[in-house]
């Protein structure tokens, strides 16, 4: 094997660009402390769950600044003219303030876009509660601070019953202990994977975990060009 370094671009290949400045940092925010009772969005129906609902894709290549909140269900929420429609859930008084959403089967179906978790938890959603959801948009919630919760399909139906029947109702989401009680005081456990538990205590994403381990990447990385010197210019 000729002595060359192993991870060098080939003459026709693009190379990478310089280090830049990051553009922002985001921190994922920590569920860790007492669990605080939160105001609750029951009515996402069947039709309103899907990812093309809770962002539009016209708005996939928006800047992530402090206007991002207004495209959640933005076809959902206002008429053409940018108008709130006071029908919609999160337009009333009782609803507009929610963190928790209780939602139909399947929720966040569709296209894999991860704006559609970066406009819920933008909005200040914390949670939400369904029977199941789209694969994806699941693992793009652990990512970015927003809790699923998955309960089986009579629990939901009572508390989005319950939440219908007194709107404004509050219902607490304990990661802790996993356990969500609803507005009548029922306890429901949920599970929930216990590294992503963890990370989500912590307030760290994939990355912000992998680093907590860089002391060992920069050891590794010492140790292995020391014993594997001979790929890298001047080893003998």
């Amino acid at each position: 094997m000729a002595r060359i370094r192993v991870l060098d671009v080939c003459r026709r290949q693009r190379r990478h660009g310089g280090a830049g400045r990051a553009v922002r940092l985001d921190r994922e925010p920590q569920f860790r402390g007492p669990p605080g009772t939160r105001r609750a969005h029951p009515s996402v129906e069947p039709r309103h769950g899907g990812t093309d609902q809770i962002i539009p894709a016209r708005f996939l290549l928006k800047q992530r600044d402090e206007n991002y909140a207004s495209y959640l269900f933005r076809d959902l929420r206002f008429d053409p003219e940018g108008a709130e429609k006071p029908d919609f859930a999160l337009n009333r008084a009782a609803w507009r303030d929610a963190r928790i959403i209780v939602a139909n089967r399947n929720f966040g179906c569709g296209s894999s876009r991860e704006g559609a978790v970066f406009t819920l938890a933008a909005y200040g959603i914390r949670s939400i509660i369904a029977p199941s959801f789209g694969d994806i948009f699941f693992n793009n919630c652990f990512n970015n601070g927003v809790l699923p919760v998955v309960l089986d399909d009579d629990r939901v139906a009572d508390l989005r019953r319950l939440l219908h029947s007194e709107p404004g109702a509050e219902i607490t989401v304990d990661l802790e202990a996993r356990i969500v009680t609803g507005p009548d005081g029922a306890a429901h456990g949920f599970d929930v994977d216990p590294h992503r538990r963890a990370r989500l205590l912590e307030g760290l994403d994939a990355i912000g975990h992998t680093l907590q381990f860089e002391d060992d990447f920069k050891a590794f990385e010492a140790r292995y060009i020391r014993e594997a010197n001979w790929l890298f210019d001047g080893g003998e």
